[in-house]
């Protein structure tokens, strides 16, 4: 029995992770409080050469679950005409992964390349509901997060219980389900009933390796019509033929027209989530003539994080708005951004160093 090995994360660090392979590990991570697992991609005889790919639908504030299942099925029409086979589950969250067993023969940058290329391929497919866009600014509908296939990033397993009121579980599905399915039908409480009846839908997941040959015939196809690398996860390094790693309504450039910046105001910043929604319709409900022109991906709620905590920012895309009506930015209601002082800190410190030095 395995206990753990050792893997080299993109920043060149290592990291001692366990390999959960039989009941004693998964009793002994339980008991450690964990309810959420997430593995990466690899047998632990290979770290290098993933045998998954995962294709991730994240859908933007506001899109319905209906318009999930719709773009998952888009994705299962072109994974059938590439001759892959996908599983569903749901995420236990807003979303569904769909997860391909392949053969481990690519290494972790060949299969975020064939993602990417099937991103594309689906936006193209259902190009009002599906979105490739890393960008929050520029996303719409259900954004097919390709990044996940890049090393060190995973997604929660299957049976994965979900930190949510009523304890969702991210739960395999059969694809005739997926039509009709629900999130909140799969909890702690269904999830037993519903294994002991019918099994598990993804018990032969592992008999079918496919090939990503087609795929990355396909990205080879849209790097020759001019579409480059998409951007990677801010903690990796710079990429060869990667487009440039700023959001576009912070992008500056001296060789090329200045783009549009977008005009964003933040209206909320809150360790507490629901703090922070709150907070985004009082400020709907002190705008209400503003609030009538958004659009349902003109609200960005991010998740933000410091050295050792983590906040919700909510801010809001008023391009769509006349610019008679476009309130200014104001102080955001709530406004706990934990990072705050520690800035505040650091910046008075750096000027009081300049003025030494002077």
């Amino acid at each position: 029995m395995t206990a753990s090995r050792n893997a080299v994360i993109p920043s060149g660090r290592t990291a001692e992770e366990v390999v959960v392979d039989d009941a004693a590990w998964l009793a002994w991570i339980v008991n450690l409080g964990c309810i959420e697992l997430h593995p990466h991609p690899v047998r632990s005889s290979d770290l290098d050469h993933p045998d998954e790919l995962r294709i991730d639908l994240d859908p933007v504030p506001g899109v319905s679950w209906a318009d999930v299942r719709t773009v998952v099925l888009e994705v299962k029409a072109l994974l059938d005409d590439m001759g892959l086979r996908g599983w569903p589950k749901t995420s236990g969250s807003r979303g569904i992964h769909v997860n391909v067993r392949i053969q481990p023969r690519w290494t972790f940058g060949e299969v975020r390349r064939a993602a990417l290329a099937l991103s594309r391929a689906v936006e193209r497919r259902a190009p009002a509901l599906a979105s490739s866009k890393w960008w929050k600014e520029e996303r719409h509908g259900v954004f097919l997060d390709y990044n996940q296939n890049a090393k060190d990033r995973t997604t929660c397993s299957a049976y994965s219980v979900r930190p949510l009121p009523d304890a969702r579980v991210s739960t395999p599905l059969h694809w005739h389900e997926v039509p009709d399915c629900e999130p909140a039908d799969f909890t702690v409480l269904t999830i037993p009933k519903r294994f002991a009846e019918l099994g598990d839908p993804h018990a032969g997941m592992d008999a079918t390796h496919g090939s990503l040959e087609g795929l990355l015939e396909l990205a080879a196809k849209d790097e020759a019509a001019g579409f480059g690398d998409a951007p990677w996860p801010p903690h990796f390094r710079k990429m060869e033929g990667e487009a440039p790693r700023v959001a576009p309504s912070r992008a500056k450039s001296a060789a090329k027209p200045p783009r549009t910046k977008m005009p964003l105001v933040v209206v909320a910043n809150s360790p507490d989530k629901e703090a922070a929604l709150a907070g985004l319709e009082r400020w709907k409900g002190k705008y209400p003539e503003v609030a009538r022109f958004l659009a349902k991906n003109d609200v960005l709620v991010d998740s933000m994080r410091g050295r050792s905590s983590t906040w919700t920012r909510i801010r809001v895309n008023l391009r769509h708005v006349p610019e008679a009506l476009r309130p200014p930015q104001e102080t955001p209601d709530p406004d706990d951004d934990p990072t705050r002082e520690w800035r505040t800190l650091r910046a008075k410190s750096r000027t009081r160093a300049s003025k030494e030095d002077a």
